[in-house]
């Protein structure tokens, strides 16, 4: 009996599924996190569990924008940090980016074990772990509205990946450009985002390391340009037309 290939997207998500089980037992991922993925999961399925044209161009945008960014920002929580932090820390040596540390259902403990990931991932130097330069981000009541103020603060892009619709909001609010992935096109945290990759970010972030590198011999009129020609609203309508579309074509064979 043949075995099923690692490359396999049923495979793939297995494997997926189980760094976020790994990271909840070491302490990285919230139970809530765990409920976040198991949505994700779904809408993978829908997406086809591979990354679509729309998906290639949303991460050329956000590339471009990451490039062009004065003070970019990577926002890292517990999933994040379960499921790629190599990758992650290679993103943000790429694009000059500072990664910080934000958690929606804060604590120390799970806050200590995040960054000792990082670190032995790779990374040097971490923000949001300093309360003396903490500040408050208006119009959020959850603990992410704690932010470094030499961090997210003073950010002028963010990335947030595996975002809450609410932090999203302010964060624009706040006059940020919003890069996000989220497997949801329909999710406040889609909707309200600059750029969104809808894409699984296992699969998404290798290819955004790779498009920055190959976009940072380009001049800043010309990464101007791309970010400029990109229509996020049109882009997620797309991703629904996508999922429409696998439904139908999937709804013929049951």
């Amino acid at each position: 009996m043949s075995l099923i290939p690692k490359s396999h997207p049923r495979v793939k998500s297995l494997l997926i599924r189980k760094k976020l089980v790994d990271g909840f037992d070491n302490g990285l991922v919230a139970k809530e996190g765990l409920l976040a993925q198991g949505r994700g999961e779904a809408f993978d399925y829908l997406l086809g569990e591979k990354t679509g044209k729309t998906a290639k161009s949303a991460i050329k945008a956000a590339a471009a924008q990451l490039l062009l960014a004065k003070m970019p920002i990577i926002s890292i929580n517990g999933n994040v940090a379960a499921l790629c932090p190599k990758q992650i820390i290679l993103l943000s040596k790429q694009t000059k980016a500072k990664l910080e540390v934000n958690l929606f259902y804060a604590n120390e403990k799970r806050k200590t074990a995040i960054i000792k990931t990082l670190k032995e991932n790779g990374a040097k130097e971490i923000l949001g772990t300093n309360k003396k330069s903490s500040t408050k981000l208006l119009g959020i009541d959850s603990a992410r509205r704690i932010v470094d103020k030499n961090g997210i603060f003073a950010a002028d892009v963010v990335v947030v990946p595996l975002e809450d619709g609410d932090r999203t909001i302010a964060l624009k609010k706040a006059g940020k450009k919003i890069i996000t992935f989220d497997l949801n096109p329909l999710s406040r945290t889609s909707q309200t985002a600059n750029i969104t990759i809808v894409d699984n970010i296992t699969r998404a972030i290798d290819l955004l390391t790779i498009e920055s590198k190959k976009l940072s011999k380009k001049n800043p009129k010309y990464l101007k340009k791309i970010v400029d020609d990109f229509n996020n609203k049109k882009n997620l309508n797309e991703n629904v037309i996508q999922i429409k579309n696998n439904l139908s074509r999937r709804a013929k064979f049951a």
